[in-house]
């Protein structure tokens, strides 16, 4: 038999598992399974368990797909949402439901820890400044919110370390995700004592850090193996965040593809790069990357993606691919609040409209306003601000008018990698790397998951840039007011 991996996605909106050929990366099918975001107001929380019923009925329904034989998979990781935050009790079940990364009811907790050390110091440390999805703003919001759950947590995990730790009984996470909490430092590759203190987090209810998302942590339970139909002597990874796996599923990292910018376009939008050169900018967020060599990935991201231009869709009773660009018209597309500008408390702004606006025209300009958010975190990026081609990931990339929009902003060539489920097939590739095939950046190079059709450069719309940069700059005062109200 062939040798099979698997790699899970555990996203906001649903799990997906693929399949594939360990030695070729040849994807031979992706299951799928919904979960549901539930909250008002700012509020967007999960239940952990509903992921895992997830994890386990998208393996079934993949292998089912492939027409797999279950005992040629040889090792299993998975990826998930970043930033959330799951409690558990000493039975390792959950507390309460998971807090996610889009959760801005923290964006108090955030700006008081700012505060408290002074957003140089947070940078020095962690390479990044708190902001409402940070990790360690929903700890001190559940401390000061629900102080008793907080009390009664025996484990403080990430969403993907409660699914690896349901699979291998191994609390265990990676470098990529843990430096997305903001109690792990990437000056040292370690959690900050001193920023635990400051959280009134005892590090005993943290998992062990691995070296990297590719490092083998256990093989799976009795229990796990039994759920998923596979072999109990199958490998698992520690995983990592989804951006990591996005990252490693393009070849990017000491192994592979240095300085050459990503653009992801799913529920939410982000820019990111793997770089030796260790991030320090409130622009962007500091992470590590998950492949274990000291590199980093360096990362913008925007609240309101795919999701937001779909809902503006909705409003407007019109398709998604119904866009046409917006003429005079802007639109600020923060239905969720945004973290980038950083506005958590703002909410959608529409402008510039005429008789003669079009209602497919404000559809583009929701897209406009997407992109524009995404391409001014780009410019902070190593090398993000130069001509490099965009590697256009995610949902969104596989969007006729999402291509045209980043290209018409942007200026600059856009590969779409043939590959589309990328974090996936990154989590595979961490997969194999714990199945003994080496580093899976290298694997996933290997498997040339990253490369694909080219589209050449059109010259930049200055216009419409000019025309959102002037609104967001005008609205921003009005914005933030909003969110204090």
């Amino acid at each position: 038999m062939d040798s099979l991996v698997i790699g899970v996605d555990s996203s906001t909106q649903s799990t997906k598992a693929a399949v594939v050929d360990a030695a070729t990366g040849r994807l031979l099918a992706v299951g799928r399974a919904p979960h549901t975001v539930t909250g008002e107001g700012g509020a967007r929380e999960s239940d952990a368990l509903q992921w895992w019923d997830a994890l386990v009925e998208a393996v079934s329904a993949g292998l089912k797909e492939a027409g797999a034989d279950p005992r040629a998979v040889t090792g299993i990781a998975v990826a998930g949402q970043q930033h959330g935050l799951v409690v558990l009790d000493r039975a390792g079940r959950p507390l309460r439901p998971a807090l996610l990364w889009n959760d801005t009811r923290s964006a108090p907790q955030a700006a008081a820890l700012t505060g408290e050390l002074g957003a140089a110091a947070w940078l020095e440390r962690t390479g990044s400044v708190p902001v409402a999805s940070m990790t360690a703003a929903k700890w001190r919001w559940l401390r000061e919110n629900e102080p008793r759950t907080a009390g009664a947590a025996a484990a403080v995990r990430l969403p993907h370390d409660y699914l690896t730790e349901r699979l291998a009984g191994t609390a265990a996470t990676d470098p990529g995700d843990a430096s997305g909490t903001c109690w792990y430092s990437t000056a040292t590759g370690a959690y900050d004592s001193g920023l635990l203190d400051l959280l009134g987090l005892d590090a005993s209810l943290l998992p062990r850090l691995a070296p990297s998302g590719g490092t083998r942590v256990g093989t799976l339970t009795a229990e796990a193996a039994e759920a998923l139909g596979l072999p109990a002597g199958t490998a698992v990874a520690a995983g990592t965040g989804d951006n990591m796996a996005a990252a490693v599923g393009l070849g990017f990292g000491a192994a592979g593809l240095l300085d050459h910018p990503a653009v992801s376009l799913g529920t939410s939008g982000t820019v990111f790069a793997a770089t030796r050169t260790r991030p320090a900018t409130a622009a962007l967020a500091g992470f590590a990357a998950a492949d274990g060599h000291g590199t980093y990935l360096p990362l913008g991201c925007t609240l309101n993606c795919t999701l937001a231009v779909d809902r503006i869709a909705a409003l407007l009773g019109l398709d998604r691919e119904d866009a046409r660009p917006g003429g005079e018209a802007v639109v600020l597309p923060y239905l969720d609040g945004e973290r980038t500008p950083d506005l958590p408390g703002a909410s959608g702004l529409m402008t510039g409209l005429r008789h003669t606006t079009a209602p497919e025209q404000l559809l583009g300009a929701a897209y406009e306003g997407a992109v524009f958010a995404l391409l001014r975190a780009l410019e902070a990026l190593p090398g993000g601000g130069g001509d490099a081609p965009l590697r256009l990931v995610g949902g969104g990339a596989r969007g006729r008018f999402w291509v045209e929009t980043v290209r018409r902003l942007s200026g600059r060539a856009v590969v779409l990698p043939r590959t589309t489920e990328l974090v996936a097939v990154g989590a595979a590739a961490l997969a194999a790397g714990a199945a003994g095939a080496g580093d899976p950046v290298a694997v996933a190079a290997g498997w040339r998951t990253g490369e694909g059709e080219t589209l050449p450069p059109v010259a930049p719309d200055r216009d419409t840039l000019d025309r959102i940069a002037a609104v967001l700059d005008r609205a921003t005062a009005l914005l933030t007011t909003q969110g204090h109200r």
